[in-house]
């Protein structure tokens, strides 16, 4: 195989981009004759420099001599030679001439290729510009090819971290956000095992484990990454085990001891940075496979830059005293304050003027109270005996005049009995008035005991006789009582058949809850607004307060009662309402916030011990 097709063959197979670009400069060099040397320089990103990319035909030749005719292509943009004129051959070889052809891609110069070759006719040199013109398109396609690439690099890069922004931000807490985060972050990077921490007043705390949801913060295997992370912190820099190229020189204990205690062949520790400073660290491990390589460093370095803002301002929202809480005071502060917001700062005046007003204007202080009207006299009527309804011409609400009958019992039974003892009366008084015709003392003192027993019994019936009928005693109305569905039923005697209470005589009944106690007495005036009458107030004034408490609703109440001053015609015995006793003059502050201030009082001291 000759020269040529060796060339060809180098250069079709080159498996790098430094092995193309060696082969591509060796095939130049073989198809333009009398080349003593050859020189490719590329741009360096990093160095931001033009540096060799191949030498021909010795690598490690010097061939700094190429310089002056590579600045020149640079600088001019376009093929140059250098040895045409009298000067220039001074500083050059005898016999040789420098060829220089730019490199460029999308406008932009990438590079140069600078040839030593023997002398010769301008001809016979433009054929070599064009020679050069046509392979620096080889170049052109290996650049874009790498630009592409990298390019892909960085948009998978991007992807995955708007991918892992998206899935912290799904979330409201810190904890949750971090999990989501270390799971995704794993499964990107092909990691065992990715931990989160977070720094929070000088103080590191590990949020989040990778596949695990809960996890003892004290456990030995926490700790070694917590310890890994405050390196990783203190440093401002990735830390790997083992280094990767550039993060050599870094100091790496806590992160050696990391992979020792939990058995890794590969540890990284990349800071989470916010406005220049660390908030946090990731500890990425591998307990098999390679160790992580640079393009997974730059991605996760990338993340760490991304991700602490995002997690540092949710770290903040949890921090109510320090965080939300001071930066909401300023705001407002700022709002107040600053030249904007004025319907805000004339409701804040409002707001203060009401305030001090409340705090140094005095009002009525009026106790509240469930209230209740009762008729000031209840009338209980009751079955006087045994016996049987025969009939109910009343019942609750109608209003009784006095002597009207409201029930009647059945009277046919005692209307018997009175026939048996009007009988029995006739026969002891015959008997009597014949002995005493017959002069017979002792059997007429038997007779007129017995005559005295049969009127009693004849009186008692008749008194039971005027008893059936049931009247109301006074004007009033009736307030409980329905017999109309009892017709006919056996009573009991004593057995309540209705209540009546007077239209004209009333008394208040107030259930006042025992914190408000202490501010009534006797004789202070107050005001009822009953449900069926809302549309009127009436004046009363207390009478009595009972010294007993009466458990409703879980608290305690007292009963007072009080005296209307004048009751309407529409006012019905137990009507419901709401009544308020003035109980003096108080601050209006006083007023507004004695319940929640005696409440805390009563809380304080059941908290004291």
């Amino acid at each position: 195989m000759d020269v040529d097709a060796r060339a060809w063959a180098t250069f079709a197979s080159a498996p790098s981009d430094d092995m193309f670009c060696r082969a591509w400069l060796a095939l130049q060099c073989s198809l333009i004759s009398g080349v003593y040397a050859g020189l490719l320089l590329l741009h360096d990103e990093a160095s931001q420099s033009y540096v060799p990319a191949a030498v021909w035909p010795d690598p490690r030749r010097d061939l700094s001599y190429l310089t002056e005719a590579a600045e020149r292509s640079l600088a001019q943009r376009r093929g140059a030679v250098l040895g045409l004129d009298a000067a220039e051959r001074e500083r050059m070889a005898p016999g040789s001439v420098h060829v220089a052809y730019p490199v460029e891609t999308d406008s932009s110069v990438r590079g140069t290729v600078v040839l030593d070759l023997a002398a010769r006719s301008e001809p016979q040199l433009q054929s070599v510009l064009r020679q050069l013109l046509w392979g620096a398109g080889w170049l052109e396609a290996m650049l874009r090819r790498r630009g592409v690439g990298r390019e892909a690099q960085l948009l998978e890069r991007a992807a995955t971290g708007l991918d892992l922004l998206q899935a912290a931000q799904q979330h409201h807490t810190l904890d949750h956000a971090a999990l989501a985060i270390v799971n995704e972050l794993a499964t990107k990077v092909r990691a065992d095992r990715v931990s989160l921490g977070m720094e929070r007043d000088g103080k590191l705390k590990v949020r989040a484990l990778s596949r695990t949801a809960l996890f003892d913060p004290k456990s030995q295997l926490v700790e070694s990454v917590a310890n890994a992370m405050e390196e990783v912190i203190d440093q401002e820099s990735r830390v790997s085990v083992p280094p990767v190229p550039g993060a050599r020189g870094r100091v790496s204990v806590a992160l050696r001891d990391l992979a020792a205690r939990a058995g890794d062949k590969a540890v990284l520790g990349v800071p989470l940075m916010s406005g220049g400073k660390p908030v946090g660290a990731l500890v990425l491990e591998r307990s098999d496979g390679p160790a992580f390589d640079a393009d997974t460093v730059l991605l996760c370095e990338m993340l760490g830059e991304l991700l602490g803002p995002a997690l540092e301002r949710v770290l903040h929202t949890e921090r109510w005293f320090a965080g939300r809480l001071v930066d909401k005071l300023a705001e407002w502060r700022y709002e107040l304050l600053g030249p904007r917001r004025p319907a805000l700062k004339l409701s804040a005046i409002l707001v203060l003027l009401a305030a001090l007003f409340l705090a140094f204007a005095d009002g009525e202080f009026r106790v509240s109270a469930k209230t209740v009207v009762e008729g000031a006299v209840q009338r209980a009527v009751v079955a006087p005996f045994e016996g049987y309804l025969a009939d109910a011409l009343v019942r609750a609400g109608d209003r009784v005049a006095p002597g009207q009958l409201i029930a009647r019992l059945d009277d046919r039974d005692l209307l018997l009995e009175r026939v048996k003892w009007s009988s029995e009366r006739e026969q002891a008084e015959r008997k009597y008035r014949e002995a005493l015709a017959k002069r017979d003392r002792a059997a007429s003192r038997i007779l007129a005991a017995q005559l005295s027993q049969s009127e009693a019994q004849l009186a008692l019936t008749d008194e039971k006789l005027a008893r059936t009928r049931l009247v109301a005693p006074f004007d009033g109305i009736v307030v409980s009582g329905d017999l109309s569905q009892l017709l006919g039923a056996p009573l009991e005697q004593g057995k309540l058949l209705f209540e009546l209470a007077p239209l004209d005589a009333y008394r208040v009944i107030l259930k006042v809850d025992e914190r408000d106690i202490g501010y009534v007495s006797a004789g202070q005036p107050g005001e009822l607004a009953l449900t069926g009458l809302s549309g009127q107030t009436l004046p009363f004034t207390v009478k009595t307060i009972t010294s007993v408490s009466t458990p409703q609703e879980g608290r305690n109440f007292f009963r007072v009662e009080a005296a209307l001053e004048q009751a309407p015609q529409t006012l019905r015995p137990g009507m419901e309402g709401i009544g308020k006793i003035a109980a003096g003059e108080r601050r209006l502050v006083w007023i507004w916030t004695r319940n929640f201030v005696d409440w805390a009082r009563i809380s304080f001291w059941t908290w004291l011990p």
